[in-house]
C-alpha cells in the first residue's frame, strides 16, 4: 500500500513498520550491546537491582521551624531526659539526707527572765498543788481555809499567798490576775512562741477559780464578798498565832485562819470584776468557763456600784497592808474591762462619765503620784486601755470627748516617764523613783515599763510613729528605751551588778523574806516560833524562790540582802504580775508585723456602725 508523501515522495506502509514498541526496544538493546562499553557503564550493568534497593534513605523529623535528622533528634531527647532523671535523683538524695540546721538564736534576757518570773506564781499557790507544779519544796497547804471559820463555813481553799507570808489578800490578788490577763490578751502570740501560753493561762485560772469561791458567783445579785483569808496584824500584842506572828511553812500551818468579809466595798468588788472580765477574754475559746466568769463579773460590778464604800476601813487588817485610797479609779478600770468582756455600752458609759473621771483624779495634773500605776491606783492603766479603744475603734459620740481626754492624759503620763522632764527622780544607776524614794520601788518601775512598752506598740499598730510632749515629738523607740532601761536595771545593769530577780543571773538575793523558802523542806515540822531560827540566820535560804522579784534597792542604789528587812527582800504577787507583763511586752519574740493582738480584746463588741446595705443588682435592659 502506497501513500502520498507530503514532501513529494511515496509513503510506503509495510508490515515491518507495524512492529510493536517492545520489539523496537529489544532491537535497541541489541544494538547497544554491540557497542563497546566504558568502565563506568560496565559497572552499572554489573550492579544488580538489589544493590540499589539495599541503600537506606535518611529519615528526618520536621519540627515546623526546623528539620532535623531523626537520629540526632532522638539522641538529643534521650540525653535531656537522662540528665533530668539524674538531677532529680541527686535532689531526692539531698532532701532525704538529714541536714544540720543552725540552732535558733538563744532567747534574749527578757525571755529568760520571764520563764523564771512565772515560776514564782507556782511557789505562791495555796491548796492542793497540781503534780506538775514544778516547785519541789512546796506541798499541799491550808486545806481547811473557810471551812474552819464558823461565820463562813464554805471552802475557800486555793488561790495565791500574797508575799512571804500565807495571807490571801483578794485586792492585790485580783489586780495581779487582771494584769496577767491583760498581758495575755495583748501578747498571746509571744507567750505561745516561747511555750508559756498554757502555763500562764493555768496560773490565771488558778486565781479566778479562787475568786469565784469568794462570793456567790451563781447569783445575779450579791450582798457580800470575801476580802481576805488569814490575818497579819500584830500591833495589839498578845501571843495569838497568825500569819505574821508565826514564821512557818504554809504546809505546817495548824492555827485558825479567820475570813474577812465586806458588805460595802466598791473598790474590791470592781477590781474583782475587772479580773474576771479580763480573764473571760483570755478563755473565750472555752465558752462555758468564759460565760461563768462574765456572770460573776456582772454581779460583782453591780454590787460595787450599789453598795458604795472602801473595802479597807481604818484600823482593819486590809488598811494596814493594802489600804485603798478610793474606789473611783476602780469604777473606770472595772467599767472598761466589763465593756470589753460584754460589749454592753452601759459599762462604757460609766467608764467615760466625766464626773467619774474627775473623781478618779484624771485632771489632777499637780498630784505627785499622777501617772503611777499600782494595785491601788488603776487610773493610768484605765486611760491606756481606753486610749486603745479610741485608736482602733473610735466609737465617736458621745464618748469621743472623754476618750480624747484620756488619750491626751496618757501622752502626758508617757512624757512624765522621760528623764528630760524631771517629773520623777532617777537614781544614779537609772531607776525611776515613782514612789519618791520610798521603799519597795521595783513594783512601780515594772508597771511603768509595761505601760510605756504597751503604748508604744499601740501607736505603731495604729501607724503612728510617736507622740508629742508639748511642741516636741518623740518616737515610739523612746518609750521602749525607757522600758528597757528599767528592766535592764532590775536584771543586773545597776551599780551593784546584781539581778533583783531570784535565780536570774550569777548574782541575785539569796535571803528573800519568805517563810516557805527560808525553812528547809526536810520532813521536820517547825511550829509557830520554831521557824524563827531560820528567819534570823545569816545563811542563804535553803530553797531557791525562782523568779521572785524582791522589793528592791533604796534611792541611792543600795541594797541589803537581809531576810528580816522586807523593804529590801520581800517579793509580792502584785509586783511579779507587773514584772511578767513588762517582760513579755519588751521581749524580742518575732510574731509578725505587730507585737500586739489588735482585735481579740474587741471580740465581744458589736459593730460600731450599721452595716451598709448591699449594692443594687446590675441593671438589665
Amino acid at each position: 500500500m502506497f501513500g502520498r508523501d507530503p514532501w513529494g515522495g511515496p509513503l510506503e506502509i509495510s508490515n515491518a513498520d507495524s512492529a510493536t514498541d517492545d520489539d523496537r526496544s529489544r532491537d535497541l538493546d541489541r544494538a547497544a550491546l554491540m557497542r563497546q562499553l566504558d568502565e563506568t557503564q560496565q559497572s552499572w550493568l554489573l550492579a544488580g537491582p538489589g544493590d540499589q534497593a539495599g541503600k537506606k534513605k535518611k529519615k528526618y523529623v520536621d519540627l515546623g521551624c526546623v528539620v532535623l535528622d531523626r537520629k540526632i533528634f532522638m539522641w538529643t531527647v534521650g540525653t535531656i531526659l537522662g540528665l533530668g532523671v539524674f538531677i532529680g535523683f541527686i535532689m531526692m538524695i539531698v532532701k532525704l539526707v538529714p541536714h544540720k540546721r543552725p540552732p535558733p538564736p538563744p532567747p534574749d534576757q527578757y525571755t529568760q527572765a520571764l520563764h523564771k518570773a512565772l515560776m514564782f506564781f507556782n511557789a505562791q499557790r495555796s491548796g492542793p498543788l497540781p503534780k506538775h507544779n514544778g516547785v519541789s519544796w512546796r506541798g499541799n497547804s491550808c486545806m481547811k481555809d473557810g471551812l474552819s471559820d464558823s461565820t463562813v463555813r464554805r471552802s475557800l481553799v486555793g488561790g495565791f499567798y500574797d508575799a512571804g507570808d500565807a495571807i490571801k489578800f483578794n485586792y492585790p490578788m485580783a489586780w495581779s490576775m487582771t494584769m496577767l490577763s491583760w498581758s495575755v490578751i495583748e501578747y498571746k502570740a509571744k507567750y505561745e512562741a516561747i511555750g508559756e501560753l498554757d502555763h500562764i493561762k493555768e496560773i490565771i485560772k488558778w486565781g479566778t477559780d479562787y475568786i469565784l469561791k469568794t462570793f456567790n458567783s451563781s447569783a445575779d445579785t450579791i450582798d457580800r464578798i470575801v476580802a481576805q483569808v488569814g490575818i497579819g496584824d500584830t500591833s495589839k500584842g498578845g501571843s495569838q498565832p497568825n500569819d505574821h506572828y508565826c514564821w512557818m511553812r504554809p504546809e505546817d500551818i495548824d492555827y485558825k485562819r479567820p475570813v474577812t468579809e465586806c458588805h460595802s466595798c466598791s473598790d474590791l468588788a470592781s477590781e474583782m470584776a475587772a479580773s474576771l472580765a479580763a480573764a473571760s477574754i483570755v478563755f473565750k475559746d472555752s465558752k462555758t468557763y468564759s460565760d461563768k466568769l462574765v456572770k460573776g463579773a456582772k454581779a460583782l460590778y453591780k454590787f460595787g456600784r450599789t453598795q458604795r464604800g472602801r473595802y479597807s476601813p481604818n484600823g482593819s487588817d486590809q488598811a494596814i497592808f493594802y489600804n485603798s485610797t478610793s474606789y473611783w479609779d476602780e469604777f473606770v478600770w472595772g467599767g472598761a474591762w466589763m465593756y470589753f468582756a460584754t460589749g454592753n455600752n452601759s459599762y462604757l458609759t460609766v467608764a467615760t462619765a466625766p464626773g467619774m473621771a474627775k473623781h478618779a483624779g484624771a485632771f489632777w495634773f499637780g498630784s505627785p503620784n499622777y501617772g503611777v500605776l499600782t494595785w491601788d491606783d488603776k487610773l493610768p492603766g484605765a486611760q491606756v486601755l481606753l486610749s486603745r479603744l479610741r485608736l482602733f475603734l473610735s466609737p465617736g459620740y458621745p464618748y469621743e470627748e472623754i476618750l480624747r481626754t484620756f488619750h491626751n492624759q496618757t501622752d502626758n503620763v508617757m512624757c512624765s516617764y522621760l528623764p528630760v522632764f524631771n517629773s520623777f527622780n532617777f537614781t544614779k544607776g537609772g531607776l525611776i523613783q515613782l514612789n519618791h524614794g520610798g521603799p519597795q520601788p521595783l513594783q512601780y518601775a515594772v508597771n511603768a515599763a509595761f505601760l510605756a512598752s504597751l503604748y508604744s506598740d499601740y501607736l505603731e499598730s495604729a501607724d503612728t510613729p510617736g507622740w508629742y510632749c508639748g511642741p516636741n515629738f518623740y518616737t515610739t523607740e523612746v518609750l521602749r528605751k525607757f522600758a528597757r532601761s528599767q528592766l535592764d536595771y532590775i536584771l543586773g545593769k545597776n551599780p551593784l551588778k546584781m539581778s533583783y530577780v531570784v535565780g536570774f543571773g550569777n548574782k541575785y538575793p539569796k535571803r528573800p523574806h519568805h517563810r516557805g523558802a527560808s525553812i528547809p523542806h526536810n520532813g521536820v515540822k517547825y511550829g509557830c516560833k520554831g521557824g524563827f531560827k531560820w528567819r534570823e540566820t545569816k545563811k542563804a535560804n535553803p530553797n531557791i524562790l525562782v523568779g521572785a522579784m524582791v522589793a528592791g534597792p533604796d534611792r541611792h542604789d543600795g541594797f541589803k540582802d537581809i531576810r528580816t528587812n522586807y523593804n529590801y527582800t520581800e517579793p509580792t504577787l502584785a509586783a511579779n504580775a507587773g514584772l511578767v507583763a513588762a517582760l513579755i511586752s519588751i521581749a524580742d519574740i518575732p510574731t509578725g508585723r505587730y507585737s500586739i493582738d489588735k482585735n481579740t480584746i474587741f471580740s465581744a463588741i458589736p459593730p460600731m456602725f450599721p452595716t451598709p446595705p448591699p449594692p443594687p443588682s446590675a441593671w438589665k435592659p
